[in-house]
This record gives C-alpha cells, sequence and structure tokens, in this order.
C-alpha cells in the first residue's frame, strides 16, 4: 500500500508547475528552486506514487512533458495543493482574499458573467473571480492544459471525457435585419427564406458556425455567407450599418440586442438551441471558493429564467 504521509506539498507543487509551466527550468523559476532541486521532487514524488508522472527526455518540447499517468495525476494534485492550502489557512485571518481563475466565451462574458460576477464581489468580497476570454474550442483546450484555471463557463464545442458538464440554460436563434428589412414583413421566417440574403456569420469552427451551417443542410439550401466575425457585439452592429442580416442566440433579458437599431425575428426551432453551462476537469475536487462561485451562478440563472 502507499504510504501517503510521505507525499508531501513540495513535491506536488513542483509536479503542478512542471505541468503549467512545460519544462523542469519553467517550473524552477516560478519556485525559486534549482533545477535539480525541482527534478529531486518530482523523482520522490514517483517514488511515493509508484508510477513514472512526466518524461524525462531533454531538449525542445511541443507537447505536455506529463506521462498518461501524469496527466490523470494532475486535476488530483490540484485538488491536494487546494485542500492543503484550505488546511492551513483553518486558523488564521479569515478575511484573506481567494481567486478563482474562470474563462467563458466573448458572449457569455458580455451579457451574462459581467453582471454575475458584479453582483457576486459584493455577495461575497473575500473571493476574487478573474474573468478571461476564448473560443468554445480554446476553452476546452486551456481547461486541460493550464492547471490554474478553475471552470469555463460556454457552449461545448467537442464533448471530452476529461471535461464534466453542467447545463445552465439553452437559448434558441434568431434572425436579426436593418429595421424595415423586407424579411420582417414575413408572416414566419424559413431557413429557405434567407438563402439568398447577405449573411454575417460566426466564424468557422465556433458552435453556433456548426449550429447554423447544420440548419442550412437539413433546409436543403446553400447560404450567402458575406462577412465572418467572432463576436456576437460586431455582427449586430454590422446588421444595423445595413450591410447584410444575420442568426445569432439571444438571451431571454433582451440584452444581446439592447440600443441597437435592428429587426428580430425567432426562427423558433429551425436551429438546434445554443445549450451553456460550466465546465469542469474531470475528477477534481473543488474549492470552496469555487463551489461558492457555482452555486452564485446557478442561483443566478434560475432567477432570470
Amino acid at each position: 500500500m502507499t504510504n501517503f504521509l510521505s507525499l508531501s506539498t513540495d513535491q506536488v507543487a513542483a509536479f503542478v508547475e512542471l505541468a503549467r509551466q512545460g519544462s523542469i527550468r519553467g517550473a524552477s523559476q516560478v519556485l525559486h528552486i534549482t533545477e535539480q532541486g525541482v527534478r529531486n521532487r518530482l523523482l520522490a514524488l514517483e517514488r511515493v506514487l509508484h508510477v513514472e508522472l512526466y518524461r524525462k527526455s531533454r531538449g525542445v518540447r511541443r507537447t505536455s512533458p506529463l506521462t498518461a499517468e501524469g496527466q490523470q495525476f494532475l486535476p488530483q494534485a490540484i485538488a491536494f495543493l487546494e485542500r492543503a492550502n484550505e488546511l492551513g489557512q483553518m486558523f488564521t485571518d479569515t478575511d484573506q482574499q481567494q481567486t478563482v481563475n474562470v474563462i467563458a466565451s466573448q458572449y457569455l462574458i458580455a451579457y451574462l458573467l459581467i453582471g454575475v460576477v458584479q453582483k457576486f464581489h459584493k455577495a461575497e468580497p473575500n473571493i476574487r473571480i478573474h474573468l478571461s476570454s476564448h473560443t468554445e474550442h480554446e476553452i476546452e483546450e486551456t481547461l486541460l492544459s493550464r492547471p490554474e484555471i478553475t471552470l469555463g463557463v460556454a457552449a461545448p464545442y467537442e464533448g471530452s471525457p476529461d471535461l464534466e458538464y453542467e447545463h445552465l440554460f439553452s437559448m434558441d436563434w434568431s434572425l436579426i435585419t436593418p429595421q424595415r428589412h423586407p424579411l420582417l414583413r414575413l408572416k414566419r421566417v424559413r431557413i429557405q427564406d434567407l438563402a439568398s440574403q447577405p449573411l454575417i456569420l460566426y466564424e468557422r469552427g465556433s458552435t453556433g458556425r456548426v449550429h447554423v451551417m447544420d440548419a442550412f443542410g437539413e433546409a436543403n439550401v446553400s447560404p450567402q455567407v458575406e462577412m465572418e466575425a467572432t463576436n456576437t457585439d460586431i455582427i449586430i452592429r454590422m446588421v444595423a450599418a445595413g450591410i447584410g442580416i444575420s442568426i445569432v442566440p439571444l438571451l431571454s433579458s433582451g440584452a444581446v440586442t439592447r440600443g441597437h437599431k435592428v429587426g428580430i425575428r425567432t426562427l423558433e426551432k429551425q436551429i438546434r438551441p445554443i445549450r451553456s453551462g460550466i465546465l469542469v476537469r474531470s475528477g477534481l475536487q473543488q474549492s470552496d471558493a469555487t463551489k461558492t462561485f457555482i452555486q452564485f451562478i446557478r442561483a443566478q440563472v434560475n432567477n432570470s429564467a
């Protein structure tokens, strides 16, 4: 049986920094110890666990230095350090600030999370939320490759067995056009009605783009894509300027198009709804601060539904 009493936070911290920095040298610089010191801690950790956690080859490395066993151990190592930190603070100043690093799509940051985080900081002043924006595909990759990122809020691009998804809400799609556009006079707008129109769509590879293109394919028509954009706000501004029309998912609050001179028509169930929720690494024991923020997001979404 493994003697976990010999598992030290110094050893585990060296391993986590190796995963985070991608090299022994990078880990040594962050930990302020020699490269040999990092190696000694890693070797000691491997002896305790009876497994090889990282590849020992030298030279330029373009992939993660972790072995498959190291990748499997990483979320548990992060949880180990977080728990050790909580234990160390148990009898110290309870006002010490904690940080939760969150990545999300630009859409969800702009129209959901800014308001949520603003309220959360007032309710929980000792927990700070750090937000950064990425595409859905980048969010999944970043969660798996950067241990310091705690959770993601996004529409999953591709399901991964290494990530757990908790659904929060779905968004239906709507057509947006310049004001007084002829399409607004139709009793019901169909996908086929949009085939000859100059469309502004999300960039290739995005979840939204895939949903829209699938709908055109099911209707047996091809879209006339004039422009692409990575940002919903840019798309709406383009439409308001008369450059084209677009198809976007909209929150029921109306926040996405508020203040813009555009026409809106629902496309009902002609396009698969966008499912958005919380992504975390599988098997990772969340810190109390992270659990508190996740519970707060749930409550805010439920109250606005």
